[in-house]
């Protein structure tokens, strides 16, 4: 029987302490026996404003069990819809905090549980929006909760130095960065990493209006449903793919309707997620980013290069407290590592590509733990504005801005047979063309897996250059480094038979021909003993690859249909990214309409997805023009070399 591998799920969890996550080998850990005999645990049921209580756990230190510390201790906090486990003032985690450097240090540690969990009173609202002006005691939100919590514990937790931080990865990165608005003068610093922050415009669930199915499936359908009696543990149902192909099941269920008909328990969050699928009211109150007003601590935001589930809300979080809070002291940190891979991984590599470096130790010790001990115990030195790691150089940069300064922008033109280049097309006709098939939709890798690799971020794409319905261009071997930094942007100029088509562009490495091959350690989605060791010269590393779904191409809230055979613009936007293309590389772009089952399937056909009809699927002729008067291409910032 093939199960339902909750690999969103197994990654969400590392902000529970006792839980080590990532696919690499994780770092040595504590014990419950430490954490026994170094702090004292309580349990407090704090009031809110509204009368609802929060369940919260504290890990104080016994000052006689720190030898170079005997507090006062600042606060460290973490709010969660996870679950604070265990419970009971007799058992305590295996660790606690972000990491090993905090729990041996000295900090009193709190693990609350946010409205509607587990044993916290109320009512869960997936990510509860944010309310700029409260009128009474009935208007809560997170940032009111996390104030009214401040408040109780310094009043009743003794030998506290009046400070507190917050930290969390992904949904605890959201309830972060919320906690952080209108903030409490004693909460000094915060570390939202991974936030969720706009489930539409990029996080999760939609990406350019194009549905993350596998992902969205695996998360919000089995797993996170509203739980009846939040004070007792559920058990989790299990679903049954019947199929370790993910690609064949998501293709034969037809629609997201018949997907929600296959569950063994209501889902809520899961139809929520389907049915709203234009920027409605249901998405908009719930963009943390416009509210991201009076951040008055200092903030880390933390973010992985090849994170899957929330690769904008970061980049979103800092511009947003950047703009906003300009004398709000704000570090931006970039690794290349996928979602939450920096908590107990070495980050050295990811899949095939290696990294030369254990990024996530680094980051650890030398940026996220000395940034907490300098707002919290005044000790070391501030950050910068951002520290960011380099891909293809693979070197760690300390900048004054990000993106940096002298990045420029300039534009890769796709031209005639393939080819790309920074020279804008100067032919007066000229144009790729390709069938968009919804009945065989371009799978977005290569072997049969029944979840979503975290590995796919940068994944050898060779496998997608050789379908005739991707179209593909590419430079000559580059003569010198290339390095781009920040957001990259598709501009297209397209024409389709159909009324609506998905635009997938993807931004590609592709390593030379005698590029030695990759060590035994890497190899493969799942390691093979007797396997073969790959072959990495001419191998097309995954950078960056977004969908468009071209309804909405002039609004997010009002989608248009395409008038079949007629020109038009696909301009967007994909996450920012930090990499140098090595002389002797070459830089490539991929184009296609399909990525399954990793963004749903778009009918090609101007209607309402999740309840598409089977006569609803048709296949399209779909062009790319790379002409003078009509130039598709990708725009990046280049810095130029040192």
């Amino acid at each position: 029987m093939h199960t339902l591998r909750r690999f969103l799920f197994a990654a969400l969890l590392c902000l529970i302490p006792a839980v080590a996550t990532n696919a690499q080998q994780a770092a040595p850990s504590t014990d419950e026996n430490f954490v026994r005999s170094h702090y004292t645990k309580y349990e407090f049921r704090i009031p809110m404003r509204d009368g609802v209580r929060l369940f919260t756990a504290v890990y104080v230190p016994k000052t006689t069990a720190f030898a170079s510390e005997a507090g006062p201790f600042p606060f460290l906090m973490s709010r969660t819809p996870y679950s604070v486990e265990p419970y009971g003032v007799d058992k305590y985690p295996t660790r606690l905090g972000p990491s090993d450097e905090f729990e041996k240090s000295g900090y009193i540690f709190v693990n609350q549980d946010v409205r509607g969990r587990w044993m916290s009173e109320g009512e869960f609202v997936e990510m509860r929006p944010h309310i700029d002006v409260k009128k009474s005691t009935k208007d809560v939100d997170d940032a009111s909760d996390m104030y009214d919590t401040i408040e109780f514990l310094l009043k009743h937790v003794e030998n506290n130095n009046g400070k507190v931080g917050i930290w969390g990865i992904s949904y605890p990165g959201f309830y972060t960065s919320a906690s952080i608005i209108d903030s409490h003068p004693a909460l000094v610093a915060a570390s939202p990493q991974a936030p969720m922050t706009d489930l539409f415009r990029g996080d999760d669930s939609y990406h350019n209006g194009a549905f993350k199915l596998s992902a969205t499936y695996g998360f919000y359908a089995p797993f996170f449903h509203q739980q009846k009696t939040p004070i007792n543990k559920e058990n989790d149902p299990e679903f049954d793919f019947g199929t370790p192909d993910s690609y064949r099941f998501y293709l034969e269920a037809g629609n997201l309707d018949n997907l929600t008909k296959k569950l063994n328990t209501p889902a809520k969050l899961w139809e929520d997620q389907i049915h709203h699928n234009t920027y409605d009211s249901y998405w908009q109150p719930r963009d943390l980013e416009r509210h991201m007003n009076n951040v008055h601590c200092a903030v880390l935001v933390v973010g992985g290069w090849f994170d899957a589930e929330d690769l904008a809300g970061p980049l979103y979080t800092y511009n947003a407290i950047r703009k906003f809070n300009p004398a709000t002291p704000a570090t931006l940190v970039e690794g290349p590592w996928v979602h939450g891979g920096w908590m107990r991984s070495e980050g050295s590599h990811l899949g095939d590509v290696q990294f030369d470096a254990k990024t996530a130790e680094y980051f650890r010790s030398q940026v996220q733990y000395p940034f907490f001990e300098h707002y919290l115990k005044g000790k070391g030195a501030k950050q910068p504005a951002a520290v960011v790691f380099e891909t293809g150089t693979n070197v760690w940069h300390n900048l004054e801005a990000w993106p940096p300064r002298a990045a420029a922008a300039k534009t890769l033109y796709f031209h005639a047979n393939g080819k790309l280049s920074f020279d804008a097309p100067t032919e007066a006709n000229s144009k790729d063309e390709y069938l968009s098939d919804p009945a065989h939709p371009v799978p977005f890798v290569a072997y049969t897996t029944d979840t979503v690799p975290q590995r796919y971020m940068v994944d050898d794409q060779r496998f997608a250059s050789e379908r005739p319905d991707v179209v593909t261009y590419q430079t000559g071997p580059l003569e010198e480094d290339v390095t781009i930094a920040g957001p990259i942007a598709p501009h297209l100029k397209i024409a389709s038979s159909a009324t609506d088509s998905d635009f997938v562009v993807k931004l590609i490495d592709v390593y030379p021909d005698d590029y030695p091959d990759a060590p035994d350690t890497a190899h493969g989605n799942k390691r093979v003993l007797d396997a073969p060791p790959l072959h990495m010269g001419g191998y097309q590393q995954l950078l960056r690859g977004e969908p468009f779904r071209a309804k909405f191409r002039n609004s997010w809230e009002k989608p248009e249909p395409l008038t079949p055979g007629q020109q038009t613009a696909i301009n967007f936007s994909m996450p920012d990214l930090y990499h140098t293309f090595r002389r002797g590389h070459r830089i490539m772009v991929q184009v296609q309409s399909s990525w399954f089952p990793l963004v749903d399937r778009n009918p090609q056909t101007f209607t309402d997805i999740p309840s598409a009809k089977p006569e609803d699927f048709k296949k399209a002729s779909e062009q790319i023009f790379h002409q003078k008067d009509a130039a598709s291409g990708v725009e990046v910032l280049v810095v130029p070399q040192r």
